[in-house]
């Protein structure tokens, strides 16, 4: 488990009362906090601080938080993020998800709440420098995988994958050809199994399908009501 003393938190809230006590609630539980209340400040303080996880909120005065969420995906893919906010529609949450972000909680929560999801969070998501004995490079097909990096290289492009994205690639790429099941992969990689997160997963294996289509001999299979299977083809 992570020394919470060195996670770095970026909490982009606008509302005074409410930033105020969520950054002071995770302070004393020794994360480290930078708060930004709006999105360009929030930006800005991506490009300056090395960090572990961003807190989002969707209403910004300046940028919605689903517009600096895509910008957080272009330009810091290796940033994780989360939602916390009041729109909880389904259309909301969905879309939340499909922009990459690894949870999205509905206000108002519990700050105790809050905390076990982001120790959670942090325990789960997948740090490649961290596991020295773990494979970094992975050759799929034509392409090859860098963990560490987040970068899926093939001969005509070079993509950077989000956190999420490599989390799931590295999966199905050390579990190939064999069947990765719903449940497994959600609560290995999301912490629970439920409607929003296997929506959210689709969404994932969505974006891998077209990031693979180079290669026609790759192709990640849907097994009705069980899982996937990453299939490589041999040459």
């Amino acid at each position: 488990m992570a020394d919470r003393k060195n996670n770095r938190l970026l909490l982009v809230e606008d509302d005074e009362s409410l930033g105020y006590l969520l950054s002071e609630y995770l302070k004393i539980k020794d994360f480290q906090v930078v708060w930004a209340k709006t999105g360009k400040d929030a930006l800005s303080a991506i490009e300056k601080e090395k960090l572990d996880l961003a807190i989002l909120d969707i209403m910004l005065p300046d940028l919605d938080g689903f517009s600096l969420a895509g910008q957080i995906k272009q330009k810091h893919p290796e940033l994780p993020y989360l939602f916390l906010s009041a729109r909880s529609l389904k259309v909301d949450v969905l879309k939340g998800f499909s922009l990459g972000a690894v949870d999205y909680l509905k206000k108002p929560i519990d700050e105790e709440e809050l905390v076990a999801r982001i120790h959670n969070l942090l325990d789960r998501l997948i740090k490649p420098e961290d596991r020295v004995a773990e494979q970094q490079v992975h050759s799929i097909g034509e392409y090859s995988f860098n963990s560490r990096s987040q970068e899926l290289n093939h001969p005509e492009e070079t993509i950077t994958l989000t956190a999420r994205e490599s989390e799931l690639l590295l999966y199905l790429s050390v579990n190939r050809n064999k069947l990765c099941s719903h449940k497994d992969i959600l609560n290995l990689l999301w912490g629970k199994n439920d409607y929003f997160n296997r929506k959210s997963l689709n969404v994932f294996i969505f974006h891998l399908r077209k990031y693979l289509s180079r290669d026609s001999r790759i192709r990640i299979d849907n097994i009705h009501r069980k899982g996937f299977i990453l299939r490589v083809e041999a040459q």
